[in-house]
């Protein structure tokens, strides 16, 4: 395997299709990266703006740009020496446009003697469950299919004459249309999470994983040096997956999106790592005070009144996901022990007990022991049932075992990511996919610890600090970072926020606060839209199938008053300042140290300028890259630290210049000496040759007095690729970051 210096990530989609990322390749290879890192490209349903929801896994997205545009992007890549990495979704595939999906449409059409019936997780006790209907369940047959509004579905041959009632030919069909609303709890196939347009694919069964896997062989024999493997934790055995990859595609550099729970680590699959959450968590962690989290945590109580922990908010999410949201999947699994009573009551409490995604029999025994056990404390009552379900639930072979590992990890996701952490606002520059709430921070020696280790253990994992899955995007939560060191200042606008905006469910109202400080005052269409996923994904005040009208209504108007009221206006403008230039600095930082730690640096697409992007789709809105590339062939040294970008542009592209060019001065991972007044203010480690050195809580070294006489203990005469300054050691941190807040020294 030789993984690529760094990867770049391009979103593909109908506006930006392969084409147009073919014409991007001259600029990312002047930019230093080491390879073009895609979103999927195999076809999707149409009009999808993210590809996650394959219809068709045997040839490329004719809307992204066909084979033709492959093709095209793969001269372009070669011709400029980059690699070329291609994210796969094997998990799942999209069902929610059936005719799209030929593989679906046969399965719908003869049931269990479809050719593709094994591709389907599916419960074949009952009719295939589809809830897709309104409360005007209005049916008619057009061209030989039974249609609902924009929904077709197919006819099995025989089943039906143009003259008859279309509900009595439905119940002769091998599906079953139901009322959206029963989806939850009716469903009998796997999907994805509680996405009931993405049903789940039975990649355990090797001839799908070859009938479903044939064009991303031939991708590899095309020229694609790596995989990203989305969401494999819904498969019913990761580690056989990730073996029958390595096999398909052998020395290919593969990473899997594996959500890592701090301390956790990843299964002995032959793979080089995740894609990178842990990282980021790490990163972010160490440019945030951990000696405000008493500060902050008492501000957030008496602005909110929430006395809740983040675990306790964690624990509300899964419970609220297991009860409501996936009741199917937990009675399915109930269903497999007729004979326990209160099967389903104690499979839904385990679930909610892991403390990690999932296990992986026999990996994570471990793991799987304590949910059982904190399962017992919560629900005593659950005992014997407990008892008798758990030699089931310890065997790697036993469906129910093997279902009970893709349903905590469905809770882990639904009840944390996408509930909790849009619940629990006390600082949320932490509610970040990969990430604990409940952990304030990071110090050093722990940072330090952490990369010696990711160093010795998984060299060529990926790095990330934004995907297309983060809550918020990188920048906004380095000035989120800020907070953390001016809560006074912080509290006063928040409070003005809370008490002019009327929106009641407090939680929510400060985490808009934070919000308005992370993005500043952007395009008030994007706080909207941001707004309303996010109080939905909440589901306390209004969601996604109840909405609250009256609500989000004061939630919207809330956003509104800060861009139109005078007083709030001013008030937020004047924590905007503060945090300004503060924010820059932990962003050039934290981009720096994700560029050069351990591990593989993934940039995601536009994040080399300032980025303001929270969670999708915000953070995948057009990136404008020609005025990159202008700006990139504009730069000849360093620039100033300003609100164009240009900064960060350029320690992005010498970071990657330098890895790209010489890699042997990034083999290894020392802390670097620092000594002084100010130490616990820089980050500093070498590479093997390439020394990183960047500034850690900014507004806490000026109150201090700044560097005084703290210094780099360093023997020789070095260089910082970023000035082009040489410097002899020891090099004193005052003269060092006088022109910026980070320095990359070379010999």
């Amino acid at each position: 395997m030789t993984p690529p210096a760094s990867t770049y990530r391009l979103q593909i989609r109908r506006t930006f299709t392969l084409d147009d990322a073919a014409t991007t390749i001259d600029y990312l290879a002047a930019l230093g990266v080491g390879a073009v890192y895609l979103s999927p490209v195999l076809q999707s349903t149409v009009g999808s703006d993210h590809g996650y929801d394959t219809t068709d896994p045997t040839r490329i997205d004719a809307d992204r740009g066909g084979e033709q545009g492959w093709a095209a992007l793969l001269a372009a890549a070669r011709r400029s020496g980059l690699q070329v990495v291609v994210d796969i979704v094997p998990n799942h595939v999209g069902i929610g446009a059936a005719p799209q999906n030929p593989y679906w449409w046969d399965v719908l059409t003869y049931g269990r003697d479809s050719a593709y019936a094994s591709w389907f997780d599916i419960d074949w006790s009952r009719p295939i469950t589809l809830p897709v209907l309104g409360d005007d369940a209005v049916l008619s047959i057009t061209d030989g299919k039974l249609t609902y509004y924009e929904h077709r579905f197919p006819l099995a041959p025989g089943s039906w004459r143009e003259d008859e009632d279309p509900e009595a030919v439905h119940q002769r069909q091998h599906y079953r249309l139901l009322h959206y609303s029963r989806g939850d709890a009716e469903l009998n196939y796997r999907r994805f999470f509680a996405v009931t347009s993405l049903a789940g694919v039975r990649q355990e069964d090797p001839a799908v994983f070859a009938a479903t896997h044939e064009r991303i062989s031939r991708m590899v024999a095309e020229g694609v040096t790596g995989l990203r493997v989305d969401h494999p934790d819904g498969l019913v055995d990761p580690g056989q997956y990730q073996q029958r990859l390595a096999d398909l595609a052998p020395g290919a550099w593969i990473t899997v999106e594996k959500i890592l729970e701090p301390g956790e680590r990843l299964p002995d699959w032959p793979v080089a790592g995740t894609t990178g959450y842990d990282a980021m968590r790490e990163v972010n962690g160490v440019f945030i005070d951990p000696e405000a989290e008493a500060e902050m945590t008492e501000c957030y109580q008496r602005l909110t009144g929430d006395l809740a922990t983040s675990a306790e908010h964690v624990e509300r999410g899964k419970r609220m996901v297991v009860n409501n949201l996936l009741t199917a999947e937990v009675e399915r699994i109930a269903a497999l022990a007729p004979d326990v009573p209160q099967a389903g009551a104690a499979i839904a409490e385990v679930a909610v007990a892991f403390r990690v995604y999932r296990s992986y029999l026999p990996d994570g025994v471990a793991d799987l022991d304590a949910a059982l056990v904190l399962a017992e404390q919560r629900r005593p009552e659950l005992a014997s049932t407990l008892a008798a379900l758990g030699p089931r639930m310890h065997d790697p072979a036993n469906e129910l075992a093997r279902r009970l590992q893709q349903l905590s990890g469905a809770t882990m996701a639904k009840g944390t990511e996408d509930t909790a952490f849009y619940r629990y606002a006390r600082f949320v520059a932490l509610n970040e996919v990969g990430s604990d709430p409940g952990e304030f921070g990071l110090g050093l020696d722990d940072f330090h610890a952490l990369q010696t280790v990711r160093q010795r253990l998984q060299p060529a994992s990926m790095t990330s600090l934004s995907t297309h899955d983060t809550k918020r995007g990188e920048d906004v939560r380095a000035r989120l970072a800020v907070l953390a060191e001016i809560g006074p200042e912080w509290e006063h606008f928040a409070t003005a926020f809370l008490a002019r905006s009327a929106i009641r469910n407090r939680p929510f109202a400060c985490l808009l606060a934070q919000t308005l400080i992370g993005t500043g005052p952007v395009e008030r269409e994007r706080l909207h839209a941001y707004a309303e996923k996010a109080m939905r994904e909440a589901s306390e005040e209004t969601t996604w199938t109840a909405v609250d009208a009256e609500y989000e209504e004061t939630v919207q108007a809330g956003i509104d008053l800060a861009y139109d009221d005078a007083a709030l206006r001013d008030a937020w403008q004047r924590v905007l300042v503060l945090v300004e230039q503060p924010g820059w600095s932990n962003a050039l930082g934290q981009k720096l140290v994700q560029l050069t730690m351990p591990g593989i640096p993934d940039v995601y697409q536009g994040t080399e300028l300032w980025e303001n992007s929270l969670v999708d789709p915000d953070n995948r809105r057009r990136v404008d890259f020609a005025v990159r590339s202008r700006m990139l062939g504009e730069l000849s040294n360093a620039p100033a630290v300003d609100a164009s970008g240009a900064a960060k542009l350029w320690v992005t592209a010498t970071a990657l210049r330098l890895r790209r060019d010489r890699p042997e001065l990034f083999a290894s991972y020392t802390p670097a000496e620092v000594s002084g007044p100010a130490a616990g203010h820089v980050i500093a480690y070498d590479r093997g040759g390439a020394i990183t050195v960047a500034t850690r809580l900014p507004i806490g070294l000026a109150r201090a007095g700044g560097w005084r006489s703290t210094a780099l203990q360093l023997d020789g005469r070095w260089t910082d690729a970023l000035t082009g300054r040489g410097y002899e050691g020891p090099i004193p941190l005052a003269d060092l970051l006088s022109a910026l807040p980070v320095a990359l020294l070379t010999r």
